[in-house]
């Protein structure tokens, strides 16, 4: 069976595509393609409210593109989510509207709860220590994901305005980070050598930068230093000095900057790196939803 997930998020639209091969007891899920495509939608909503007339022509043209390659993998079903951005723009339903009749992709609008619940849906569970606790973060354009487990259960789970797009538009509230913050304290307060898990592209992009076999986790002090040398850098230079893509150069900052403040908060050393996101939550949501 080939299923195909679709996100939009506030900096990029994705499209995995994923062979699911059941095996007796277990169930393999391996990924035939991943298209990223920087939309930036979170650029338009979070300065202006709504999505421009030329994102909108990008964000046709990338679904349209998606649907022509789900159709040459020969996809049996599929989920088409958006996220943050989308979820604040003000014309966001007759844009989905429109993408429905032009390329007959149905695309659901998720509630941040909703996608903190989906994010973590990659069986990461079944990986993780019963008797510890984890807070498995995830950092978008448009908001922060958290999600606390403890001994295997959903202790507790919340979205937040927090985003790296949102933080390079001045889009993100004092009070928001204070509720962030003083979740996160709550947090260590009540749990005790919490275990970071984190997922998002730049965590990703940090965690192979550093380019070491042996390393499993990124302790806070290499995310500190990633942020003090990154921070003062132009766009260009960080992405010449540190081959970045110019969508890439921009929102890394912003990200270690959240990522080290939630660490911090939650009195977390060290966060593990997966390599997993929405799009990979999405496949596991819609597969389960098909049992």
């Amino acid at each position: 069976m080939i299923l195909a997930a679709i996100d939009i998020g506030s900096n990029a639209a994705r499209l995995l595509i994923c062979e699911v091969i059941k095996k007796g007891a277990t169930t393999e899920f391996n990924k035939l393609n991943l298209i990223r495509i920087p939309l930036r939608l979170g650029f338009d909503v979070f300065e202006k409210g709504y999505i421009g007339f030329r994102k909108k022509k990008m964000l046709l043209n990338t679904i349209d593109a998606f649907s022509a390659l789900m159709k040459v993998y020969e996809v049996d079903h599929y989920i088409a989510c958006a996220t943050s951005a989308m979820r604040d723009a003000s014309n966001s339903k007759e844009i989905i509207k429109e993408i429905k009749a032009d390329t007959g992709i149905k695309i659901d609008i998720i509630t941040g709860d909703l996608e903190a619940e989906i994010i973590y849906e990659n069986h990461i569970a079944e990986l993780l220590d019963a008797n510890k606790s984890y807070l498995y973060m995830d950092v978008g354009g448009g908001s922060t994901e958290i999600t606390l487990y403890h001994k295997a259960e959903v202790a507790f789970q919340k979205s937040f305005d927090i985003g790296t797009v949102r933080l390079l538009t001045n889009a993100v509230a004092d009070e928001t980070w204070e509720d962030l913050k003083q979740t996160l304290k709550d947090i260590s307060k009540k749990y005790t050598k919490i275990t970071a898990i984190g997922s998002g592209g730049n965590i990703n992009k940090v965690f192979s930068m550093v380019n070491s076999k042996t390393l499993k986790s990124l302790p806070i002090e290499v995310i500190r230093e990633f942020y003090k040398v990154l921070e003062p850098l132009s766009v260009d230079e960080r992405m010449h000095t540190y081959n970045l893509k110019k969508d890439r150069a921009d929102v890394i900052v912003p990200a270690l900057k959240i990522y080290a403040n939630a660490m911090k908060w939650a009195n977390i050393d060290e966060i593990h790196v997966p390599k997993i996101g929405l799009a990979d939550g999405l496949i596991n949501h819609l597969y389960e939803q098909l049992k």
